[in-house]
């Protein structure tokens, strides 16, 4: 088991580093070819940080391990709120009260209705990932009409008269990248992630096997946790440079994308069976955990470092019901 785990490891190591080397290398070619930062940011940003977990439920379902693929997605989405959040408070607290984000919130908690929803008329089908994907187009066209108001009203308050003088920030941005590291970025993530997703499920198969445990346990322990490693040193650094915002909307954005995208294409490659104690346990969890955020978001509470000690023990405590 010890080789198993080994290997399981190497596959999520590739996949986190070829998901960071396709963000980088799509990020810049889109730069390049003319596409605006704003369009880039929303969407090619979100897939590629989301590459790894997309390649996993995809590759999952074709083996048929939907237990893997669903519970990715289920254990990511608790982990993103009760440790991506805890842990980053417990360190430097974080200023929830001062963030707005109760227009995305809205949506997240209504993505996570919708997919429990999709969970109890399972199997998981084509049309419901085609109502799935519907949803997140909305999302995106929502966000989108938002960012283009908020950079209008940005452009207008700073008296800017081109708006192309104003620079914007783009993860994995690097106007200096010559063309042949912009290639060697796309080669390296394309190549890199079926690899490292082929390696993490069939290793993870034979460590549920080995353990007696099923693959659902895997994935909502083993494959969520580090799926969810980005957004944990997103969030940590973000709590270091005291940018709750930042912090908050990147736990938000994730769990929306990872409920939509993520289970709507997986569903188009195969049917996915929703198991039987995700129906009864982990999936009321992720609404729960969900709805934990309420009064942070709503009522301008601040994530100080008791909140961040219950989010995390609550965590802790929820990995081992799980794995017990």
């Amino acid at each position: 088991m010890a080789l198993d785990l080994l290997f399981a490891l190497l596959g999520l190591a590739i996949l986190l580093l070829a998901g960071d080397s396709l963000v980088k290398g799509a990020v810049n070619l889109s730069l390049r070819l003319g596409v605006p930062a704003l369009i880039v940011s929303l969407t090619i940003v979100a897939f590629g940080t989301s590459a790894p977990e997309l390649l996993i439920s995809i590759q999952a379902t074709l083996e048929n391990a939907p237990g893997i693929a669903l519970g990715n997605v289920v254990g990511s989405n608790i982990a993103n709120v009760l440790l991506v959040l805890g842990l980053p408070a417990i360190i430097s607290g974080l200023s929830t009260g001062e963030c707005d984000t109760r227009r995305t919130y809205l949506f997240m908690l209504a993505a996570s209705a919708l997919f429990a929803a999709v969970a109890f008329l399972g199997p998981i089908t084509w049309v419901h990932g085609l109502v799935l994907l519907a949803a997140l187009s909305l999302v995106l066209w929502d966000m989108f009409h938002a960012a283009r108001s908020h950079r209008r009203e940005t452009l207008s308050a700073a008296a800017v008269a081109d708006p192309a003088e104003v620079e914007e920030e783009v993860e994995g941005a690097d106007p200096n990248l010559p063309w042949w590291k912009i290639t060697l970025f796309l080669a390296l993530g394309l190549a890199g992630l079926p690899l490292g997703a082929d390696l993490l499920i069939e290793h993870s198969e034979n460590i549920a096997r080995e353990l007696g445990v099923s693959d659902t346990v895997i994935g909502l322990t083993l494959v969520a946790l580090g799926t969810s490693l980005p957004e944990l040193a997103t969030t940590v650094m973000a709590a270091l440079r005291r940018q709750a915002d930042v912090a908050l909307g990147n736990v938000i954005g994730s769990n929306i994308f990872n409920l939509l995208a993520i289970i709507g294409l997986a569903s188009l490659v195969g049917d996915l069976a929703v198991p039987v104690e995700m129906l009864r346990f982990d999936l009321w969890v992720m609404l729960a955990s969900a709805l934990i955020l309420l009064p942070f978001v709503f009522r301008g509470w601040n994530m100080a470092k008791g909140w961040g000690i219950v989010l995390t023990g609550l965590y802790v405590a929820y990995v081992v019901a799980v794995l017990i």
